[in-house]
């Protein structure tokens, strides 16, 4: 769901308004996770969760291990890391730039 806030939210400014700067930063924390090929804070956090409920933990990212599988074929590399970091920023500057025109005229 994040996920799709971040890439897609843009465009419910068109409704809320309000939801400029939520869905700004998580734009941004989302480009900067995938440009800087960090791993979701979340995932060690859910890591050690399972390895306290006797559970083993897994390699990578929330994203690699329970996204990829289903969204990306044979892998994510960093090339497509990076394209995908750059392709949130570009969609969000355009509907950005979109919404921002519409509520001058």
């Amino acid at each position: 769901m994040f996920i799709g806030f971040v890439v897609f939210g843009g465009f419910l400014l068109l409704w809320r308004r309000w939801l400029m700067w939520p869905h700004a930063l998580a734009a941004l924390w989302g480009a900067a996770v995938s440009l800087g090929g960090w791993v979701c804070p979340l995932t060690p956090l859910e890591n050690h969760l399972r390895a306290q409920a006797g559970l083993a933990g897994y390699q990578g990212g929330f994203i690699e291990h329970y996204l990829l599988p289903v969204i990306y074929p044979d892998g994510l590399t960093r090339d497509v890391q990076i394209a995908l970091g750059v392709a949130v920023i570009v969609c969000n500057v355009f509907v950005y730039g979109w919404v921002l025109s519409r509520r001058r005229a």
